[in-house]
């Protein structure tokens, strides 16, 4: 059974599954599909090519599947995905992809955005992670799992953040963040590495010393980063964790924080 406020607007070749409802004044377009489960605050709009999984959250006057804030978007049918069992709060905006990359922005699962998070066009946001009150992702960011990204954060346009990384409040991200490190400010800079975190999610404590010399060689031992990467390849072979390091470095396209 779905349960549709009377004054919601749910165009009828929506797809919406079993159990989901649709609060006040929610406006829901012909080619939006609603999993099992989820419910759809008030005043909500969901619109374009958008794909939403089961058991998620959306809050009040959330925004899905606009088109995207880009000048080079003329009207294709690009897509936006998001998993299941999200918590979609307040004032959030999520853009449908462009033609001028994969056309999709996709959001995973057991994701918790809280309010006036933006996520661009052509974003890819892994699972599990948390961003927190307005953050802020331009176009083609990417977001690994666990990762969490702090309240008033900025993101430039194709900046990574790796799994298991966090970022301070009040950030501005400009370059790639590897996976495992904290890092705050403006010019975001280098912390340490994620511990607290890596512990809470079973990491062996042989593995978060091996992170923690990784994290040493990239930022404390003077080398090059070519000369860094060297290091971890030895290091990899004896703490696999690293390796998750090392890929990410390798395909770093901006650059990484140093």
């Amino acid at each position: 059974m779905v349960n549709i406020h009377p004054s919601a607007l749910v165009h009828p070749k929506a797809q919406l599954g079993i159990g989901v409802s649709v609060g006040a004044f929610t406006i829901i377009g012909e080619h939006v599909t609603v999993g099992d489960g989820t419910s759809i605050g008030s005043h909500c709009v969901i619109e374009g090519h958008t794909q939403i999984g089961r058991d998620n959250k959306i809050h009040h006057y959330a925004a899905l599947g606009g088109v995207p804030q880009d000048k080079k978007y003329n009207g294709e049918p690009t897509r936006l995905e998001i998993g299941d069992r999200n918590t979609i709060r307040e004032f959030v905006s999520f853009n449908v992809g462009t033609a001028q990359d994969k056309g999709v922005t996709s959001i995973g699962s057991d994701n918790w955005v809280m309010g006036y998070v933006h996520i661009a066009h052509d974003c890819r946001v892994g699972n599990q992670t948390i961003l927190a009150s307005n953050a802020q992702l331009a176009g083609h960011c990417e977001v690994g799992d666990w990762a969490i990204l702090g309240g008033h954060t900025g993101y430039h346009q194709f900046v990574r953040i790796g799994a298991h990384a966090m970022i301070g409040g009040g950030s501005m991200l400009v370059q790639d963040v590897p996976p495992f490190v904290m890092a705050q400010g403006y010019p975001t800079i280098p912390r340490g590495i994620n511990a607290e975190g890596l512990k809470r999610r079973g990491f062996t404590s042989e593995a978060i010393n091996a992170i923690k010399q990784a994290y040493r060689t990239i930022y404390k031992s003077g080398l090059s980063l070519d000369e860094a990467r060297l290091k971890l390849d030895e290091l990899q072979k004896s703490a696999p964790a690293v390796g998750i390091l090392n890929e990410f470095l390798a395909s770093s396209q901006r650059g990484i924080i140093r």
